[in-house]
């Protein structure tokens, strides 16, 4: 097993409260970073813990309220004007494409039509179905909580470890 690392660097509510950022967790390792969500407050929290946002090469998201995916945006634009070269992977539930173009459309007006200098992926992860995304293995696994879109919880594997699966007991596969 390799050594893997994870970062808090948000997790407070979608209003902030004491203070706290919204959702976001790096996964480091071997493999490179790995953001779990990516709320509004993210680049903000990457940037004052000293993370280069430039060197996050994926994104795995829960579901698509803005305290859990509203930074992507702001990752993108970020990458644009740092000259970031290297490609940025967004997997999320269904939805997340058409999501993402509004959001990048209503932050930042005309911002899905100009040519960025780095590759964006945007893939959406069926429920249940293991997906490789860069260095992880991610299964999502629905659950309720109404975003407008799919809402999941994550088991993600990384360097030989991994999170437990949702809703069973101790983790185990049922």
């Amino acid at each position: 097993m390799s050594r893997v690392q994870l970062q808090f660097l948000g997790s407070g509510d979608a209003f902030g409260s004491g203070g706290r950022f919204q959702t976001c967790f790096r996964l480091s390792g071997a493999g490179g970073d790995v953001l779990i969500d990516c709320g509004a407050s993210s680049l903000i929290a990457m940037k004052r813990q000293g993370v280069n946002p430039s060197e996050v090469g994926w994104v795995l998201l829960s579901h698509l309220h803005v305290d859990h995916f509203g930074g992507v945006p702001f990752l993108i634009l970020d990458g644009q004007f740092s000259r970031r070269t290297s490609p940025l992977v967004v997997a999320g539930p269904p939805g997340l494409r058409t999501r993402m173009a509004s959001a990048m459309e209503v932050n930042f007006p005309g911002s899905t039509q100009i040519a960025r200098r780095f590759a964006t992926e945007l893939v959406e992860l069926p429920e249940r179905l293991t997906s490789s995304v860069g260095p992880a293995r991610v299964t999502p696994f629905a659950v309720a909580h109404a975003s407008g879109a799919p809402s999941y919880a994550l088991r993600i594997e990384y360097g030989g470890r991994s999170s437990p699966i949702p809703g069973t007991p101790n983790g185990l596969m049922p």
